[in-house]
């Protein structure tokens, strides 16, 4: 195996014996699926490729104990197909990275969803892909298989190296099956979206909406330049800033809901308008996927706490609020500007794709 400098195990022995080469021979490994976040944070420098997309295909699936198991290398768009037959999906809603990457969208694997910890706009109500992986079976980096966690929803083995290695990004072992809980799709969703006020209020508005009982299930605000290049009508003509609140559930209960958030929020600066559920799918893809920024400039992620987002944004034109205001893209900051804030407010800031 010395010759190899791209390896493709399709077993864990395989992969097992791919580290310990690597071990042995004291060469370092670029772990990978499709390679949908190579570009991802700081370049890396590897003498070679251990590839997982030989490690593919959905093991177990248990609609009724809402349960899953697949192939590290599995493509993930494979997994929600499956997932859709049933009715059931993912809630932690993973993100796809690959367009803003310069790569292609749809291609990425399930074990780079759990290797970068990927997560949507229902994070705020449904935790991060860390809070949905039950097991793992993984080989270290010293080339030693282990298991961790199990097959059910409630389980208790001690120690949970599933959260660990969930977002270690490769670091700390492959990773070459998972097992995840899934959760029933919801029956319908629908969208508020409030326009006519500064960014401040409508940020305010966010908060206030997720403080209350009507279970929204997503939070976002789009600078008047990120919404003009959303491809859903409604907000791209909106002229402005636009703040969209998203309410899922029993179609009686998503129309009520909605509409009480609309005698909360509504005042005389505050308007109200909503997105069928079509619009609502297409407004809430587009900010999982961060399409909405420019592509060519750097992009920042930021984690902050939501009510220091409208401190740390300013007036940027160049940003996109998630999670309430609790994560901020931003593109640019060449002048530092946008990251003495975020040290400023006790932020975490990551540069996701450089120039």
């Amino acid at each position: 195996m010395s010759d190899r400098q791209h390896c493709r195990p399709v077993n864990i022995d395989e992969l097992r014996e791919a580290v310990a080469w690597a071990v042995g021979e004291e060469r370092t490994l670029e772990v990978r699926g499709n390679g949908t976040k190579a570009d991802y944070g700081r370049p890396v420098e590897c003498s070679a490729v251990l590839e997982t997309t030989g490690l593919a295909g959905i093991d177990m699936y248990e609609p009724d104990e809402l349960v899953m198991s697949a192939g590290a290398g599995t493509p993930l768009a494979e997994i929600e197909a499956a997932l859709a037959e049933k009715g059931q999906m993912l809630a932690f809603e993973p993100a796809d990275y690959g367009a803003i990457l310069g790569g292609e969208a749809g291609r990425q694997t399930i074990g780079g969803v759990f290797a970068a910890n990927l997560c949507g706009p229902r994070r705020i109500r449904s935790g991060a892909a860390r809070d949905h992986l039950l097991g793992l079976q993984t080989v270290t980096g010293h080339g030693q298989i282990i298991k961790t966690g199990g097959r059910v929803v409630k389980n208790v083995t001690g120690y949970d190296l599933c959260k660990l290695l969930t977002g270690s990004m490769g670091t700390l072992a492959v990773m070459s099956h998972v097992t995840f809980k899934v959760l029933p799709a919801p029956e319908t969703c629908g969208t508020l979206l409030l326009t006519g006020a500064a960014r401040a209020t409508l940020l305010g508005a966010l908060c206030r909406a997720m403080g209350s009982a009507f279970d929204v299930s997503s939070a976002a605000l789009l600078p008047a330049s990120a919404a003009a290049r959303s491809t859903v009508p409604d907000v791209s003509a909106a002229g402005g800033e636009v703040a969209a609140l998203r309410i899922e559930g029993p179609a009686p209960s998503v129309a009520y809901r909605i509409s009480r958030l609309e005698d909360l929020l509504h005042d005389g600066e505050i308007e109200c308008a909503r997105l069928d559920p079509d619009g609502s799918a297409l407004l809430w893809r587009e900010i999982r996927d961060v399409a909405l920024l420019d592509r060519q400039a750097p992009l920042w992620r930021i984690s902050t706490a939501p009510t220091a987002a409208a401190d740390i944004a300013g007036e940027r034109e160049d940003v996109l609020f998630d999670w309430s205001g609790g994560l901020i893209w931003a593109t640019g900051d060449e002048r530092g500007d946008l990251r003495a804030r975020v040290d400023a407010t006790g932020g975490h800031a990551t540069l996701v794709r450089a120039s």
